[in-house]
């Protein structure tokens, strides 16, 4: 295959990541109370990605910080809605929560892209932030059960503080905590540039040979298209709004296509 296609690594040799260079997974939201009563996650903002949310079932609430304030706005099946780098949020569980979350930047989120509300003291600290959100390994059920309520409650007491001040008109505090998130995530941004270039920066250019391809009457790779798949993971993983079963969309399975070299 010759021109820019080719060149751009597209065809035989080029598994295509799922749309977007997104990410999927489905989250059953924590149905256990936390410290404020209220069953559900644990909150946090994403600094480099945005999420979605596709309400699959159940109902709940999603409570969010940003700028503009505190807001609630109500889940329940059918609905959608996604939220920006920055924003806090914290999905409650009403009842049987049931979500596919969509992720941006496949590869950031799980690599530190997220960061939790805890207390200002220790989002500041590298060293005390990353102990409170570790989670422990090859640990008992039950052990892992208390590291994970540990770890939510303390992100709530600090989420709560930030919605107080907010609603006292007082938004140093989010600019505070905005502050140390950028502070945290930066030693790991050529590594997160990496795999932006890798995932969703080469499908933006590859979209583009595309249309460049049939703005010149070139349908070539048309030849090429392929059938994928990722099942879910056997088993759920513990996740800061609940619990996780994630797709391998970077890495799926080739179910029909062109013989591959």
């Amino acid at each position: 295959m010759d021109g820019p296609l080719a060149h751009r690594g597209a065809g035989v040799n080029r598994t295509p990541p799922f749309p977007g260079g997104t990410s999927v997974s489905r989250l059953s939201v924590y149905s256990s109370p936390c410290a404020d009563g209220l069953a559900g996650g644990t909150p946090h903002l994403h600094t480099a990605s945005t999420e979605a949310y596709v309400v699959t079932g159940g109902e709940g609430e999603l409570q969010t910080l940003d700028a503009s304030g505190f807001r609630s706005t109500p889940l329940a099946a059918g609905m959608t809605v996604w939220f920006t780098p920055g924003t806090i949020h914290r999905a409650v569980n009403h009842g049987s929560l049931q979500v596919v979350v969509v992720m941006q930047n496949a590869g950031l989120p799980e690599a530190g892209d997220a960061v939790m509300t805890f207390p200002p003291e220790i989002v500041a600290d590298a060293a005390r932030y990353t102990a409170a959100a570790a989670l422990p390994a090859n640990a008992p059920a039950g052990e892992i059960d208390e590291a994970v309520r540990r770890r939510r409650d303390l992100a709530v007491s600090g989420f709560q503080r930030l919605v107080a001040s907010a609603d006292a008109g007082d938004l140093a505090p989010l600019e505070q905590l905005y502050a140390s998130a950028v502070a945290l995530v930066r030693p790991r941004i050529a590594a997160w540039r990496q795999t932006w270039k890798e995932t969703v920066e080469r499908e933006t250019r590859h979209t583009a040979d595309i249309l460049d391809a049939l703005e010149r009457g070139d349908g070539h790779h048309l030849r090429q298209s392929m059938l994928l798949g990722s099942p879910a993971g056997e088993a759920a993983r513990w996740g800061m709004c609940g619990q996780l079963r994630t797709h391998d969309v970077r890495q799926p399975a080739v179910l029909s296509g062109p013989t591959r070299s």
